[in-house]
């Protein structure tokens, strides 16, 4: 499992694997625990808009490692329902100096595709441990 490159308390609680991160590309594998479900039993579609989300951004933030990203906008298309342990793969499709475009795909573990996304992320500095600014503050200027 690689290291994400900041520190993020959610998707530690989620239980995210990095798989991959590198050349505008990224996968994380995840598989949801019963807290992570929906009335149905299947994967709650905040937790796989969350996997969705981490996998763009990390895939945005791969070849610019030491920035940060926030996501601006993403649209999601479920397709079907996610069980057992699931894939996603992101890609970063278009960047500029401050903005980045990208997409992702969630798969279960018989590979069919579960839900889709596109996203915008703006660059911005990299989070740094709280040394006198207010915590939770982020520079999108």
């Amino acid at each position: 499992m690689l290291d994400f490159g900041a520190d993020i308390p959610f998707v530690k609680e989620l239980g995210f694997a990095l798989q991959r991160m590198h050349g505008g590309e990224s996968e994380l594998h995840y598989e949801a625990r019963s807290q992570h479900t929906n009335s149905y039993g299947v994967m709650h579609g905040g937790a796989v808009m969350t996997l969705l989300d981490v996998a763009m951004a990390t895939a945005a933030r791969s070849d610019t490692p030491d920035m940060g990203v926030v996501t601006i906008e993403m649209k999601t298309s479920f397709m079907r329902p996610a069980r057992g342990p699931m894939v996603a793969r992101g890609k970063l499709i278009q960047r500029t100096r401050s903005m980045a475009f990208a997409e992702a795909w969630v798969y279960d573990a018989e590979g069919k595709l579960c839900s889709q996304s596109t996203g915008t992320f703006k660059y911005v500095p990299k989070a740094q441990p709280a040394t006198g600014q207010a915590a939770g503050t982020i520079s999108t200027d």
